[in-house]
């Protein structure tokens, strides 16, 4: 896993102003937002080329409603692994699986923890125990079915 110090960037009261109101809208023109901020448009694309640079800005999403799209599935699964050097091997293979959103190395009762999303309780077990339980170094899985999602928010940065 790759991290480039942080210690390195050299970020200022303005880019993390910038950072916090891309995060609420992504959408924004940059001349709105330099209005905003009381600065030119001109100076946000700059800013934000050297936040992508310094790979701060790693792209701008589209925020969907999942379970408009018929995704009425989201699973938690908690990923023992049977040696913890297999680590970066699995994640690549979990990668592979489109179902799998997001994963992290955990400290706690689980070596790895995934999210699934799925359309429905069938793909859901397909993913578990077609794609999951064929990959090498998991030892096995603990699912947790998500109910209800009370909310999901970007955390606010500041300087």
């Amino acid at each position: 896993m790759e991290n480039k110090s942080a210690s390195k960037l050299v970020l200022d009261k303005l880019d993390f102003q910038i950072i916090q109101e891309m995060m609420n809208d992504a959408e924004i023109s940059y001349n709105d937002l330099g209005k905003k901020l009381f600065v030119s448009g001109g100076t946000i694309h700059v800013r934000i080329k050297k936040l992508e640079e310094q790979k701060v800005v790693t792209g701008k999403k589209l925020s969907v409603n999942l379970a408009a799209l018929g995704y009425d599935v989201i699973a938690f699964i908690g990923i023992f692994l049977e040696k913890s050097s297999l680590y970066d091997d699995v994640a690549k293979e979990l990668k592979k699986i489109p179902q799998v959103v997001r994963v992290n190395y955990t400290t706690g009762n689980y070596s790895m923890f995934a999210e699934i999303v799925c359309k429905d309780i069938q793909q859901l077990r397909y993913v578990l125990h077609d794609e999951l339980q064929k990959i090498k170094g998991i030892e096995r899985t603990e699912t947790l079915i998500s109910l209800e999602e009370s909310f999901s928010r970007n955390v606010i940065v500041q300087e």
